[in-house]
């Protein structure tokens, strides 16, 4: 099982950015995938869920209206759409499936909200 996540970057408050969860070894389909984030000095938090299946999607308080999960089973990635983001969304981005009892996670991938 790999997950490989990309697209993070600095952008301007407001911006907008897309990442990316390119996973091998499972489908994604079968599996509930989720973006976490950590910030420095915090806890990593849960930031948007994705249900195998039908594709309900979940969302932390902070983010709701603002991110979108989204999921492309031909191409086995999970996306994140980031709009209106605020210089409190910044921190390292981590894809995590939860699979067979283990928990999986990326690399993370660094977002950067700063003018």
């Amino acid at each position: 099982v790999q997950l490989v996540e990309s697209g993070g970057g600095l952008v301007q408050p407001g911006g907008s950015l897309r990442l990316s969860c390119t996973a091998s070894g499972f489908a994604v389909s079968g599996y509930a995938m989720n973006w976490y984030r950590q910030a420095p000095g915090k806890e990593r938090e849960l930031v948007a869920r994705i249900i195998s299946g039908g594709g309900s999607t979940n969302y932390a308080d902070s983010v709701k209206g603002r991110f979108t999960i989204s999921r492309d089973n031909a191409k086995n990635t999970v996306y994140l759409q980031m709009n209106s983001l605020k210089s409190e969304d910044t921190a390292v981005y981590f894809c995590n499936v939860r699979r067979l009892r283990v928990d999986y996670w990326g690399q993370g991938t660094q977002v950067t909200v700063s003018s």
